[in-house]
């Protein structure tokens, strides 16, 4: 099942190029926090894929952090992160339900919003 595409993989793939424009620049110095996601196909914490959200220096890497410690990890399901990060579910209201786990600090992970992330064509998704 690693290696399946994941659809955040198509999101994270966006966000990098978005953190390149005028706008994404300016969401980055605001935020200036790194994150770690890791994002499962199915089941929380099977076959996870990691992604570091790099907001301090405008970068999205497929991969862990190499800087030390990320301010916070959160880990999805795939479906679940698409839902988040477009704005369909609130990261709070998915943290009560279970569909999102945060490690590392609490008001970095506040921080964490749909609005980091671009709006994507919904006919790409």
């Amino acid at each position: 099942m690693a290696g399946a595409q994941l659809k955040s993989d198509q999101l994270l793939e966006l966000m990098k190029q978005h953190f390149t424009t005028d706008e994404g620049k300016e969401l980055c110095k605001k935020i200036n926090l790194v994150y770690q996601i890791r994002i499962a196909p199915k089941k929380l914490g099977v076959d996870e894929v990691v992604y570091t959200v790099d907001l301090k220096k405008g970068e999205v890497i497929k991969g862990l952090y190499e800087g030390g410690k990320p301010d916070a990890t959160f880990s999805f399901k795939d479906e679940d992160f698409v839902k988040v990060a477009m704005g369909k579910i609130n990261p709070q209201i998915a943290f009560m339900r279970g569909m999102m786990k945060i490690k590392g600090s609490l008001s970095a992970a506040q921080r964490f919003t749909p609005d980091i992330f671009p709006k994507p064509p919904v006919s790409k998704l």
